[in-house]
């Protein structure tokens, strides 16, 4: 194999973005090899400017046709035009890409925003894209399914207050109500897993510069959503104990490279929540900090469910604010070193 001369490697096929597929890291590392040698890139220790790339859940579930959650955003394919993007704007861009952060949501069936965690008085569970509001709890229209009480050594009464305080947290303050989604990144499966492409192309990366290709988990916690890289919705239940934790990993990883670029899937939900509490903690700690953050805006999608909802607008609203606040909306069609 050998690359060519616009530096996208000849294994890079496009049509392959939206498959599900076996990497080959042998090969790939050998490739590496050869195209460093090739090209001369140095590894990426000696980057004079230290660029750190971080895809939030560019997974199967959320990116491959067909799968759970995929977000198709206004033209029907978004995640797949996103994906063929971003792997185009590494590879093009390996030299000026320091090291790359991949964070994955996790989940398991038996979460406060899986169908499994809710009955009706029939014994039904809510269907996905349902909203639950304090209200729906407090008049038990849904309630903890006391079938779980057992697994996190609760009574099913205590139970329903711990849903009813998680949702009064969430309306105290201002975030979107409680929704049930369909099962998704379930923790072992297909969907959990990185795109084949974008996993690929990110392993070609760390051989060619020597860097460490890093993955955050996050949203594995029982009792809070977590569309945040950095913090859950809620970190404390009724008792007073936590039931999530706060990952300020990417927030150093900020404080010690000169740009971070964040993209990722979806733009209305877990890319938009990681930006704007990276944007809290800089605001709280050194407001110039929102200089070193670009956001890849062609790689990354809003959710749509046509006929259900529509989050491009409220997406397109909060990068407005992120650049106010002194971000940078980018494309990948522009080379870094132009930036």
């Amino acid at each position: 194999m050998k690359a060519h001369d616009n530096s996208i490697p000849v294994f890079y096929k496009p049509e392959n973005v939206p498959s599900v597929y076996r990497v080959d890291y042998a090969a790939l590392a050998e490739q590496a090899k050869i195209d460093a040698a090739a090209k001369e890139i140095k590894p990426a220790i000696y980057d004079r400017v230290k660029t750190s790339l971080v895809l939030i859940d560019v997974q199967n579930t959320f990116c491959a046709p067909g799968f759970e959650l995929f977000v198709g955003g206004r033209s029907g394919n978004a995640a797949v035009e996103d994906n063929t993007r971003l792997c185009e704007f590494i590879y093009k861009n390996l030299s000026s890409i320091t090291d790359i952060t991949a964070t994955l949501d996790t989940h398991r069936a038996a979460q406060i925003f899986h169908p499994l965690f809710f009955i009706d008085a029939a014994g039904n569970h809510p269907s996905p894209y349902t909203d639950i509001h304090k209200e729906d709890l407090v008049s038990e229209r849904w309630v903890f399914n006391p079938a779980l009480a057992d697994r996190f050594k609760i009574t099913s009464t205590f139970g329903q207050k711990q849903v009813i305080d998680y949702a009064e947290k969430l309306e105290e303050k201002g975030k979107f109500a409680l929704t049930v989604w369909p099962y998704h990144a379930m923790l072992g499966g297909i969907g959990h897993a990185l795109v084949s492409a974008v996993e690929e192309a990110a392993f070609y990366h760390s051989m060619v510069r020597g860097s460490i290709f890093d993955i955050k988990i996050k949203g594995d916690n029982s009792f809070t959503e977590n569309y945040s890289a950095l913090s859950p919705e809620v970190l404390v239940g009724l008792d007073g104990k936590p039931i999530g934790q706060v990952d300020d990993s990417i927030f150093k990883k900020l404080q010690g490279c000169d740009r971070m670029i964040i993209t990722g899937q979806a733009k209305s939900h877990c890319v938009a929540w990681t930006v704007a509490d990276l944007l809290e903690e800089i605001q709280r700690k050194d407001p110039t900090l929102a200089n070193k953050i670009y956001l890849l805006e062609d790689c990354t999608s809003p959710v749509v469910v046509p006929g259900v909802v529509d989050h491009t607008d409220n997406a397109n609203s909060n990068f407005d604010r992120f650049a106010e606040a002194g971000m940078r909306i980018v494309r990948s069609s522009e080379p870094i070193t132009t930036w």
